[in-house]
């Protein structure tokens, strides 16, 4: 099974059903060859979704030339925290995240919110100390690194 020629026909066919391929990896696991595909969207991803891509890449993969070598299918997401790229922070307005940031904001290197606006160059977090909700505007250049998380 040639992933890289695969890794092709894939990409296309998971963008025609609305998600991103992020990666695709073949092993040998027990002597059993298991497919791994992580897919990504904006929109949270649920098991009925990973069902549902699960099912229709599993009957395109069956029209695929793939060779005679049988193996499994596993179709994941990168998870309820799933990293996202600075760039496409704009498109998680509204959404909960864990912000580190390069430079602190008020003493914090680490920042959790929701995001109530973003642009090409700033963020605004909508963040709580105890029961005070407080909003933070935070240059986009300012954040290392940012990833989804889960609201207690």
């Amino acid at each position: 099974m040639n992933v890289n020629l695969l890794k092709d026909a894939l990409n296309d066919k998971v963008k025609e059903l609305g998600y991103d391929l992020i990666s695709l990896t073949s092993k040998k696991e027990k002597g059993d060859l298991i497919l791994s595909i992580v897919v990504d969207r904006i929109e949270p991803i649920d098991m009925n979704a990973i069902c549902e891509i699960s099912q229709k890449l599993s009957e395109y993969l069956d029209t695929l030339d793939t060779g005679d070598e049988s193996y499994m299918l596993d179709v994941s997401s990168l998870g309820a925290e799933k990293p996202i790229s600075i760039d496409k922070l704009k498109d998680y307005v509204g959404r909960y995240v864990q912000l580190h940031l390069i430079n602190p904001y008020k003493g914090e290197n680490i920042m959790q919110g929701s995001i109530v606006y973003c642009d090409d160059e700033k963020l605004v977090l909508n963040y709580k100390i105890k029961t005070r909700e407080f909003n933070a505007e935070l240059t986009l250049k300012n954040i290392a690194k940012a990833r989804l998380a889960i609201k207690f």
